[in-house]
C-alpha cells in the first residue's frame, strides 16, 4: 500500500501538538527502534556514515550508535510536528548557546552574519528560538517532493518566525547577498550535503566529501563574518527540564571561522574557506556523532562514478586530487 507522505505530514501538524510529550516521544522511539531493527528509511547508509566518523567502532558499536541516530532522527520530526504549539517562554528554555557573544556583537552592530549548518539535532527549534532572542532569520529550504510536503514545511518554518527562500528560485543568492548586507540578520545555511552541481570538495573525517559552498560564497560575497554552528541535543533535569516542558533541548555553539590570508588566490578561497567550516564541524559532529542526521551519501567514494564526474564537468571542475 502507498502511503500518502503529504496527507500524513499535514495530519502530523494538526494533531500532533494536542497529544501529550510523552506520548510523542515514545512513538518517536518506537518508529525509530522498528525502521533500525528492519534496516529501512536509510539506515545502512547513516551506519556507513557513522562507521567514517567513529572509526574505533566495531560493527556492533556503530550499529548501537545507528540507533541512537535513529531516535535522534525521529525525535527532530516528533518536536517539529508539535513545535508551533510550544509557548515561547518553553522554546528560550530547551536552548543554550555557547559563543553567542559572537554573534551579538555583530547583531549589534547591525551586520548580517552567515552560519554554516550541518544536519545536527534540531535546527528549527535554533531558528526559532534565534529569531525571538538575536535577530530575524532568512534561510534557504530544499525544494522537498512531492510538492504539497514543501509547502507544509514552508508553512511550518514560517510559522515559527523564519523567512525561507526555496533553493532553486530565482535570484535566491542575489537575495541572501541584500539580506546579509542590509543586516543585522541571521543567514543560517544547512551545507553539509551538496544539493547542487556548485559545491566543494573537501576532506571530511579523513575522506573526500562533498559540501555545499553556499556558506563561503555568501560570506565572501556579502563581506560578512560567517560563524559554524553546531547544534546537538543534550538532556534536561531539574527547573529548566520543567520549564522546557520536554526531557530534551538543544546545545548551539557559535564557532567564528577564521578570515583568510590574503594571499590566498581569489578562485581559491570558497573552497578554503569551505574547508574551515567544516573542520569546525566535523569536530562537533565528533562529539555527538548519533545526532548527525546524514542518511544520505556525502562521501565521494559512495557516489556513482560517472554521475560524479559528470557533476564535476559542469562544476568545470577537473582536478580529482584534491579541492578544485
Amino acid at each position: 500500500m502507498k502511503v500518502d507522505t503529504a496527507r500524513l505530514y499535514a495530519f502530523a501538524w494538526r494533531h500532533a501538538g494536542r497529544l501529550p510529550g510523552w506520548l510523542v516521544r515514545g512513538a518517536g522511539n518506537l518508529g525509530a527502534d522498528v525502521t533500525w531493527a528492519l534496516r529501512r528509511g536509510g539506515v545502512d547508509r547513516l551506519e556507513a556514515n557513522l562507521a567514517r566518523v567513529r572509526p574505533d567502532l566495531d560493527v556492533r558499536g556503530v550499529r548501537r550508535l545507528a540507533r541512537a541516530g535513529m531516535r535522534s532522527y525521529l525525535r527532530y520530526f516528533g518536536e517539529a510536528f508539535t513545535l508551533s504549539s510550544v509557548a515561547p517562554e518553553q522554546i528560550d528554555a530547551r536552548v543554550r548557546a555557547v559563543g553567542l557573544e559572537h554573534v551579538t556583537r555583530l547583531t549589534g552592530e547591525g551586520r548580517g552574519v552567515v552560519l554554516a549548518l550541518g544536519h545536527l539535532g534540531n535546527w528549527d527549534l535554533a531558528g526559532a528560538w534565534a529569531q525571538r532572542n538575536v535577530a530575524p532569520v532568512t534561510t534557504v529550504a530544499e525544494r522537498l517532493e512531492p510538492p504539497e510536503v514543501f509547502e507544509e514545511f514552508l508553512r511550518f518554518r514560517e510559522s515559527i518566525g523564519l523567512k525561507i527562500l526555496a533553493l532553486g528560485d530565482q535570484d535566491v543568492f542575489r537575495r541572501l547577498v541584500r539580506e546579509v548586507r542590509d543586516g543585522p540578520v541571521l543567514v543560517p545555511l544547512l551545507a553539509d550535503r551538496d544539493l547542487t552541481a556548485k559545491g566543494v570538495e573537501v576532506d571530511l573525517f579523513g575522506r573526500r566529501a562533498r559540501v555545499a559552498a553556499g556558506p563561503a560564497a555568501l560570506a565572501l560575497t556579502a563581506d560578512a563574518p560567517l560563524l559554524t554552528t553546531v547544534i546537538t541535543y543534550e538532556r534536561l533535569r531539574g527547573a529548566r527540564r520543567r520549564a522546557a516542558g520536554s526531557p530534551w533541548g538543544i546545545r548551539i555553539d557559535f564557532v567564528p571561522v577564521p578570515p583568510l590570508p590574503d594571499d590566498v588566490p581569489r578562485g581559491e578561497r570558497v573552497a578554503a574557506l569551505t574547508q574551515a567550516w567544516v573542520d569546525q564541524l566535523a569536530a562537533g559532529i565528533a562529539q555527538r556523532a548519533q545526532d548527525w542526521h546524514m542518511l544520505q551519501r556525502v562521501f565521494v567514494e559512495d557516489l556513482d562514478p560517472v554521475r560524479y564526474a559528470q557533476t564535476r564537468a559542469r562544476a568545470g571542475e577537473t582536478d580529482t586530487r584534491g579541492v578544485s
